[in-house]
């Protein structure tokens, strides 16, 4: 019976995420046994990823003793003592024999990287967080060589737009680590909600942090009256932040915060209202999703109220001085994000005293005027010891020097700063924005953009022409305006950043698209596992619509992942493996009203039944 299911195991495809840089496949597997001894070549080092690997092993029910030892145990953890420059601190081998593990590093970090890899190895059931009776703990033989290809790998959560507990960014914090996540940017404020306890200023938390809650679609909400309490929200205590920011340093990530300003700063503003430069700021609340911007398209818009701190305030730069130097002090990373992005500047333009800022500072424009503010942050930001990084707007009027940008706008601002020669972190819309639609509208929460994980996986960090030097890696962002739980995050998240980790951890030829699908199913069973939630909107029918010349609808239909039947009906009955097979263009029968299809492989159903009315395509067609 061992040897069947060893047999089985290896001739299982090894479905690692992020890809490695080398994977050599041998014969056999190591079983592990009901009594487990780790060995550890240093037990200061390995300390965290012991005590992480006893967690993770607790499905298997297992007897675990640790002892130091330069002889292998079942699993044995070494810190080189000659440094191996091939894989740098991050990097690690990990072989796997018939008689045991055996994983190397020249820093923490990469042994703790490794056991992850090595967990991607083990059945499905070890992402299980209880016991698992039955299953035979089988490990293909193989020789792993790995390293990241950028040091900057992160993920970007929104707690600012709905609040989010110090169990679920823990929880987030567990997610993005066992995909090789090692940066968590933590969007502190913003309009709707000021999140991290600031002592020096207590109306950011008492005042700021709490909104009325709407749901529906965000910007379109009634405004609040004056008698809806105003109980939604929350923030973290600064025992919370460091809570948080020592779990995430157990796991080897980085918090970056980011205090946004000065546009978004409506929770601030409705905290401390002489932080504006407009009088009626003093009857402003903190935004629960009504409309305060008017937006163009095209990146243009106009401001309905003014969300802004005031440049030529001098209180801004105190208030600014006090919360960056309480922020600095709970976040040991050396970056701190001010953002810099949509500052809506309407009400600037004929404010007296930014008309006398303009003047003594030779001014010209509003662009010039967001650049002295910020050029006036990053000094304060430089004063307590750390780098600023802002959003690329960041560059608009002249750069700060010394900042680093974070280019969201597509890649354009990111190759700009680099070769002005400032640090870039990449995080365009374009690929890298995990709150965009992922599936066909008729399906997903409705957002502005759509962007499916086939794009998403074609990220790279680093475009052509610009010095590797500058591009610090990449990051997905998740912002939160129509995510009001962790449940719905992770249906956001999972599989595009499956995408976005091996875009920034995997070497660009080691991509490859079928591979890549079939390593996402595979993990999707071990999400299953681990009671996390995902989307299934890559499985499931693309569908694109025209009209011929005589005016008719015209239905093409196509998936992301290659190996899909995708079954139909017009019939209004509900489609399976036993429909007809979709090979050509359809042309709806006269009188259907309803178009359902549904992607199968084999038996199996691979995500959801798409029903789309065919008057919905029709609008889609411009047929009237």
């Amino acid at each position: 019976m061992m040897l069947g299911m060893a047999s089985m195991v290896w001739g299982q495809e090894i479905a690692i995420i992020p890809e490695p840089v080398s994977i050599k496949k041998n014969n056999g597997n190591f079983i592990l046994p009901q009594r487990i001894n780790i060995t550890v070549s240093d037990l200061n080092s390995t300390q965290k990823t012991v005590n992480y690997l006893r967690q993770r092993f607790t499905p298997l029910g297992s007897d675990i003793t640790v002892s130091k030892s330069d002889q292998p145990g079942h699993i044995h953890l070494a810190i080189l003592s000659t440094t191996d420059a091939s894989i740098g601190n991050e990097g690690y081998k990990l072989f796997v024999t018939e008689s045991g593990v055996r994983i190397s590093a020249n820093a923490p970090a990469g042994l703790y990287y490794g056991v992850q890899s090595l967990l991607q190895l083990l059945p499905k059931e070890i992402e299980n967080k209880k016991e698992v009776k039955g299953v035979e703990w089988a490990i293909p033989a193989v020789e792993i060589t790995d390293y990241p290809r950028f040091g900057w790998r992160g993920l970007m959560f929104d707690v600012s737009r709905h609040f989010f507990t110090k169990e679920e960014v823990k929880r987030f914090i567990d997610d993005m680590a066992k995909y090789k996540f090692n940066l968590l940017h933590l969007h502190l404020s913003d309009d709707e909600g000021w999140r991290i306890e600031i002592k020096s200023y207590p109306k950011l938390t008492e005042v700021g942090a709490w909104n009325v809650k709407r749901e529906g679609y965000f910007g379109t909400f009634i405004p609040p009256t004056k008698d809806e309490p105003r109980d939604y929200g929350g923030f973290f205590t600064q025992e919370d932040i460091k809570e948080i920011v020592q779990y995430a340093l157990d796991n080897y990530i980085n918090i970056l915060p980011e205090i946004d300003v000065p546009g978004h700063s409506l929770a601030a503003i409705a905290s401390y209202p002489e932080l504006s430069c407009t009088p009626e700021a003093k009857n402003y609340n903190v935004r629960s999703g009504e409309k305060i911007i008017e937006w163009h398209g095209g990146g243009k818009f106009t401001a309905l109220i003014d969300n802004t701190l005031c440049p030529a305030n001098e209180k801004v730069y105190e208030f600014l001085d006090k919360v960056i130097s309480e922020v600095s002090a709970l976040f040991p990373f050396e970056y701190i994000h001010m953002g810099g992005d949509e500052c809506a500047k309407d009400f600037w333009i004929n404010n007296p005293q930014i008309k006398a800022l303009m003047q003594k500072e030779k001014l010209k424009n509003m662009d010039e005027v967001q650049s002295y503010f910020t050029k006036r942050v990053q000094k304060i930001v430089a004063s307590k010891g750390k780098k600023m990084i802002g959003w690329d707007e960041i560059l608009e009027g002249g750069l700060a020097p010394g900042a680093a940008v974070m280019s969201w706008r597509g890649m354009k601002g990111g190759i700009e700063a680099a070769k002005m020669g400032h640090e870039v972190v990449m995080s365009p819309t374009t690929h890298a924005y995990l709150d965009y639609m992922q599936g066909d509208v008729i399906l997903e929460p409705r957002v502005y953009a759509t962007l499916r994980l086939k794009k998403a996986y074609e990220f790279d960090p680093l475009p052509e022409g610009v010095d590797p030097k500058f591009i610090k890696g990449g990051q997905g962002n998740l912002w939160t305006e129509q995510i009001y739980n962790l449940r719905h995050a992770q249906y956001m998240l999972w599989p595009r950043a499956f995408a976005v980790s091996e875009s920034v951890w995997s070497k660009p030829e080691k991509k490859q698209w079928d591979h890549f699908t079939n390593k996402v199913e595979t993990h999707l069973k071990r999400l299953d596992e681990a009671d996390t939630k995902y989307a299934t909107s890559a499985f499931e029918p693309i569908i694109e619509v025209s009209k011929n010349s005589n005016n008719k609808l015209v239905i093409k239909l196509s998936t992301e992942v290659n190996g899909l039947n995708i079954h139909y009906s017009f019939d209004n009955s509900f489609p399976d493996q036993y429909y007809p097979v979709y090979k050509t263009a359809l042309t709806p029968p006269i009188d259907a009203v309803m178009l359902r299809v549904v992607t199968y492989r084999g038996n199996e159903q691979k995500g959801r039944i798409i029903n789309i009315p065919l008057s919905e395509l029709k609008t889609r067609a411009g047929i009237k």
